[in-house]
């Protein structure tokens, strides 16, 4: 793969990672049009974990707060802010593992990745997410998240192992839908992608180092791994800004858009 193609890849993930526009759905469509590739798994693995990293920075003093909160459950403390946090997290993570681990082992994870699925997922969670800011109240700040809020948010978190529908849109959508302001659903989302895309990155360098891992693809990974951490931080940085005074309907005409197109080429 050419430094260029490494570049196009890292940087559709970094930026589409966090954004309300699945980044499933756009390296499905890239390794579609570029053609399937030995080394594809491995890059994506690298560009996966190059972009949490960067949320990790840049939410670093909300990673702190969960990392210490389990230092304050584990000797029983559970009524502090990081403590619920902490919590909070891991039981927003699990409905997505348990639905990740049976699309797995059943082989559904596979049917689900086709361009006609993209396509109506990409708008209908679009126009769910227009309709979770357009009529639910800004209210809540990101403190007020409690295990009711992981329950129902790691539910529809799970639903984003659909190619399409956007973990990061999904979980903002139930956000908007549970009062919270739209800067604080951003904020919260991003906190709950870090655990289930690193639990995701686990599983998928288990599958890649079940092949020998030549120095050639070690220095593409690494070279992805960068980008993405790059395109990412600054994605989330932006739209982090951005959500102080836009609302999410640039990404909501985007998806409409990118998902017609999609059915066009699909149903002509």
């Amino acid at each position: 793969m050419t430094l260029l193609q490494l570049f196009i890849l890292a940087v559709v993930q970094g930026i589409t990672e966090f954004l309300p526009i699945s980044s499933s759905a756009h390296l499905v469509l890239l390794h579609e049009l570029g053609g399937p590739t030995g080394d594809a798994l491995a890059l994506d693995v690298a560009v996966h974990l190059g972009s949490i990293g960067a949320v990790v920075i840049y939410f670093w003093a909300d990673v702190r707060a969960a990392l210490a909160g389990l230092g304050h459950l584990a000797r029983g403390e559970r009524d502090r802010y990081e403590s619920r946090l902490a919590f909070g997290l891991i039981i927003a993570t699990i409905p997505a593992v348990l639905v990740g681990a049976v699309l797995a082992l059943t082989g559904w994870v596979d049917l689900l990745r086709n361009t006609a699925i993209i396509g109506w997922t990409m708008i209908i969670f679009g126009v769910l997410l227009w309709v979770a800011h357009r009529y639910s109240p800004e209210a809540r700040p990101a403190t007020e998240w409690r295990l009711r809020d992981a329950v129902i948010m790691g539910l529809w978190q799970a639903v984003a192992l659909i190619p399409g529908v956007s973990r990061s849109g999904i979980t903002m959508t139930s956000a908007r839908f549970l009062g919270f302001e739209r800067h604080a659903a951003a904020r919260v989302a991003m906190l709950m992608s870090i655990p289930i895309t690193l639990a995701t990155g686990a599983l998928l360098v288990m599958k890649v180092l079940r092949s020998p891992v030549s120095d050639e693809l070690l220095l593409n990974a690494s070279i992805a791994a960068v980008f993405s951490f790059i395109a990412a931080y600054l994605a989330v940085a932006v739209m982090m800004k951005l959500l102080n005074r836009v609302s999410f309907t640039p990404y909501v005409i985007y998806r409409i858009i990118l998902g017609v197109v999609l059915l066009v080429i699909v149903y002509s």
